[in-house]
Formats: C-alpha cells, structure tokens, sequence
C-alpha cells in the first residue's frame, strides 16, 4: 500500500495517506492549543451574554446554582469522553466510540445525529456573529452601517473564518484562541471591578438553595440552556489525530476546559447579580444582564465588553467548526457519511470539503429558518432576529447533542468490558455514566415537555424525524455496505 510522500519530504509525523484514507497533520498541537481551542469553542462571553438573563429569570437570585449543576452534568460526560479517548483516541469522537461499542448501524446513526446537532448549533453561532456586530453598531450609533442587515455582516465574518480554517488548523486554532484569552481578561476584570463598586451587596444568597425560585422547577427550568453554556467542552477530542500525545493530552483538556469555565461561570454569574444589587427583576428582563453591569461600572468597560462579545462569537465559530467539521470527515473518510466529505486538501492537509459542506449547511439553516418567518409573516417583527435565530437553533441542536451523550454514556461500560476487561473499573466505567445518563435526563424533559410555544412545540417531533431517518439510512446502508462496522474507528489517531 502506497504511502505517499515520506513524513521528512512533507515536515510532518505521518504520511500523507496511510492505507486507502487521508490523514490530517499529526502532533502539530499541544496541550494549551487544544485546551484554549476547546475553551474559545465554548465561547463564554457570547453564551453566558445571551443564557443567563433567563437563567436568572428561570432560577431568580441563586440562577448561579443552575450554572454549577449543569456544570457537574458535564463533568459527568468529560469522564466518558476521557475514558474512551485513552483507549480509542479518534477524530471521529462520539461517532467511533459508540459504533465500536454497538455496531455499524449504531455509528452511521450517529454520524447522522451528531452532524445534524453540531451544525444546527453551529447554524446558530454563525447567525449571532452577524446579530452581535450589528448591536454594537447600532449601539454606538455607526452612520451608514447601523442599518445594514445582520445576513450581510454574517456572510463577511463567514469568508473570514473559513478563510483562517482553510489555512490549516494550527493558525487557526491559534487565533481562536487568542479571541478567547481577550474574551476573558475582559470579562474578568469587569468583574473584579463590579465587585469594587458593589462591594455593599456582596453575599452568599446566590448559593443559597432557599433563594432558587419555584425550588427544584426553577432550577430544571433553565437546566437545559445552563447546559448548552458549556456545549464545546468536546472540542478537543475530535482534534486528537492532529494533537500530540492525545490519550493523555485530550483528557486532560477535557477537564481543564470544563473545571475553568465551572468556575468562571459561577464567577461571572455572581458578579453580574452583585451588580444588579440583587434586583433579580431588573436582571431577568435586561437583554444582556452583563453588558448592562459593563455600563454601569463605565463607559469603557462596556465598549471592551461589546469587544469580548465578538471575539468571543468569531472564536466559537471558528474553534467549534474546526472541531466538529472534522467528526464528519472522519466519517467520511470511514464510509458513514458520503466519501467526498473524508477528502483533505493536499498541501495544507485540511479537511475543506467537510469544513464547507458544514459550514455551508449551517448557513442553509439560517436561510430555510428565515424563509419560514417570511411565509409566517414575521417579516418585520423581531423573530427575525439572530438573537431569535440563535435561541431557537440552539434548542434543537442541543436536544440531538443530548441524545448523542446519552448513548455514549451508555457504550463506555459496554466497551470497556468488551475489548478492555481488564481495565474495567466500576466506577469510571459504569457508575459515573449512569449518574451522567440519569444527570441529563433533565434537559432532555423540559427541552422535550408538552405544551411549549412554537417553534420549541415542535422540536421533539422533528428530533424524533431526524432519528427515525438516521435509522432507516443506517440500515440501508449497513446493508449495502456490511464492512462498515469493521471500518468504524479503524482510524486510530497516534498510529
């Protein structure tokens, strides 16, 4: 089997091709790369701008303690993704851990699933790019500019980012993660300063269990979104082909990631209620509860605080399709999704066709949703804007996401007393995914209950189309195709 040029003729760790599949870059990323790729992906000013005013509205005063159970939740899923990547380190992610352990039908499923999720969120982060800007010039009152639609500026942020994605993954996740180091300074020192001036209302209230209000209802209420502030925290593991030592190296991010946005939310949610001296009305009804503290404090912080909101956007959208548009070329590279999106480009080893065809998707999203409105007559009113765009995209996206950690929650135990029994350990392997599996049960119900206000009526159903169309291709296709299981995370990703 031909393997291309030699690892001394291209500068790199591997061979361009290895067997019939093209490889990415190996080892060109490190620990901090993957981490602050992972953390910028999360994107924390524009999750926590747009979530917690109705974190507060759900939860009230102690809205800072939804934000740390949705934390623990995802604590629950790093183990899971850790474990496997120890063993099973994959670009593929999720998709080859839960086809090694269920079968070929499991993982095209999968494949499916997790596309379709990843790039409705992804739809949603595209969309809000052009909505943030526009907000900060409509703010600051730009002549000529201000009235410019969201689409536009959305289309000119896209060519940038997919310029810097198609340059190759180290420049791009470096900048990333530059936009993320500039997010949060910002955010932090914005805090440290609220906390200065209102140093009077500085208490414990905020983690006091008697202060969520509605008690439990409150709390489960707003679950489901607290969750979605940490959706990104995965990052890392489908850059594990391109990281240097990944078994070790994408745990450790994986944590890393998760532990400092745990406490930087909670940090950040204390002090933007600090800074509404406990008004939790005044809170819940402010558009972005943390811009209106930024103003209060001075004039400049809020100007850097319109800044942190869009490095953080260009950061999310970049981190985030580098990662996720690499699940979908692995698998098809692997023959779960169509061949064309497993092609790499031949000198920068990127994977261009999956980045576009994600990219490009997600941007269809954003066109079929605001076709919809037009046809609903809401041409002029203010569901068409990308705030709205990006809380409704967001729902869905995170409803697929959710039923994709389940199930992988539900392989790790299965995997690991199948092709590692004597690695098996009872709690990391069994009872920390079950918790997990149990943990985001609560999203799952109020993202799924009866007798919400459309569109979120309908996502449950149209969650469950995508699943049952998934199903039958997987079946179709395994049948044609019956090696796909035997290809399924065939690709290691330090071999």
């Amino acid at each position: 089997m031909s393997e291309g040029f030699t690892p001394e003729s291209l500068g790199t760790k591997l061979p361009v091709v290895v067997g019939e599949h093209e490889r990415l870059r190996q080892g060109v990323l490190g620990l901090l790369d993957i981490s602050a790729a992972t953390m910028a992906n999360i994107g924390p000013a524009m999750s926590f701008y747009f979530g917690f005013g109705y974190l507060a509205y759900t939860a009230g005063l102690a809205s800072p303690l939804t934000i740390i159970a949705a934390g623990v939740a995802i604590l629950f899923l790093g183990n899971t993704l850790s474990e496997f990547t120890k063993v099973l380190p994959s670009t593929g992610g999720f998709i080859s851990f839960i086809g090694k352990t269920f079968g070929g039908r499991a993982a095209v499923t999968t494949a499916i699933l997790t596309g379709a999720g990843y790039i409705a969120a992804m739809a949603s982060v595209i969309a809000i790019v052009g909505g943030f800007f526009q907000t900060l010039l409509q703010n600051y009152h730009v002549a000529g500019l201000q009235s410019v639609p969201w689409i536009i500026w959305v289309l000119i942020f896209l060519a940038f980012a997919s310029y810097m994605m198609i340059r190759g993954i180290s420049l791009s996740t470096k900048l990333a993660g530059l936009f993320f180091a500039f997010e949060m300074t910002i955010m932090i020192v914005v805090c440290i300063i609220t906390l200065v001036k209102f140093h009077g209302y500085i208490n414990f209230k905020p983690f006091e269990p008697k202060n969520i209000t509605g008690g439990f209802k409150g709390l489960a209420a707003g679950f489901p979104l607290a969750i979605y502030l940490f959706i990104g925290w995965e990052n890392s593991a489908a850059l594990a082909e391109e990281t240097d030592n990944p078994r070790k190296n994408v745990p450790r991010a994986v944590f890393t990631s998760i532990v400092i946005m745990l406490v930087a939310y909670t940090f950040f949610a204390f002090s933007t209620v600090v800074g509404f001296k406990d008004n939790v009305g005044s809170l819940s009804s402010a558009a972005i509860p943390f811009l209106s503290v930024a103003k209060e404090v001075f004039a400049v912080a809020l100007f850097f605080a319109f800044l942190a909101g869009m490095t953080s956007t260009l950061g999310a959208l970049i981190a985030g399709t580098n990662s996720q548009a690499r699940l979908i070329f692995n698998a098809g590279r692997e023959g779960l999704l169509p061949s064309v999106i497993g092609k790499v480009d031949a000198k920068r080893r990127t994977p261009i066709n999956a980045l576009l065809v994600f990219l490009g998707l997600g941007l269809a999203i954003i066109g079929v949703w605001g076709l919809l409105h037009i046809l609903g007559g809401h041409a002029n009113s203010g569901h068409m804007s990308a705030l709205s765009m990006f809380v409704e995209s967001s729902t869905f996206g995170t409803i697929l996401l959710l039923l994709v950690y389940g199930l992988s929650n539900l392989a790790l135990p299965f995997y690991y007393k199948k092709n590692h029994p004597s690695m098996y350990n009872p709690v990391r392997h069994a009872v920390l995914p079950i918790l997990g599996t149990l943990w985001i049960l609560v999203p799952l119900y109020y993202l799924a209950k009866p007798g919400q206000s459309a569109p979120y009526n309908w996502y449950p159903y149209l969650a469950l189309g995508v699943v049952i169309v998934a199903i039958i291709y997987a079946s179709v296709l395994v049948k044609r195709d019956p090696a796909i299981g035997d290809r399924v995370g065939s690709i290691v990703a330090d071999e």
